[in-house]
């Protein structure tokens, strides 16, 4: 309401002394196009214009909300219970100097068990910090400290750029072999 009210005040001005117009000082008009309609803001304190989204709602610096291209488009039963059918979810990361994995819950996001190559206690024993018996040695670990945490199943879905091979593929069976139920989802 008051941008309208200054835009008003802004485009025809203020008459004084009859008919002779001019505007206030303290406001610099800036006019322009936005959606076919003449739009007037006013230069704020710290010189930056506060351009207003469509509904005029939030400033234009806020993300507005993702439209969905159907928006009849339903969730599935599956796609709203699977973080809470499977909450456990396996990360694997593999660099050319370490290995770390860790299972993570998906509701709160809290990690619950994390074993890597990088910590003290097993940086000692190993010779080599990333090759397939470090790999083997970690899902050992990880194993343990789920049982620990009351964990015995999880899921593990490979990134877009990871193969389910070699050393991934050995942290998983590793797991596996330890006594935790790893579902594999490959695309």
């Amino acid at each position: 309401m008051l941008k309208q009210v200054l835009c008003k005040v802004l485009n025809d001005g203020v008459s004084v002394n009859g008919g002779a117009k001019f505007r206030p000082f303290l406001y610099v008009p800036f006019t322009g196009i936005h959606n076919g309609l003449a739009t007037c803001a006013p230069r704020s304190f710290f010189g930056v214009e506060d351009f207003l989204d469509d509904d005029n709602s939030r400033p234009y610096t806020y993300k507005k909300e993702k439209q969905s291209k159907n928006p009849q488009k339903h969730t599935s039963f599956k796609q709203r219970t699977i973080a809470y059918m499977e909450p456990f979810t396996l990360d694997v990361f593999i660099s050319k100097r370490f290995v770390s994995a860790s299972l993570t819950h998906r509701v709160t996001s809290k990690q619950v068990a994390v074993a890597g190559t990088n910590s003290k206690d097993i940086k000692a024993v190993l010779k080599s910090r990333s090759d397939i018996p470090a790999c083997l040695a970690i899902g050992r670990i990880l194993s343990e400290r789920a049982r620990e945490a009351d964990v015995y199943t999880a899921s593990y879905t490979p990134r877009e750029r990871d193969k389910f091979e070699g050393k991934i593929r050995a942290v998983v069976q590793s797991l596996i072999d330890n006594g935790i139920d790893v579902k594999v989802y490959l695309d």
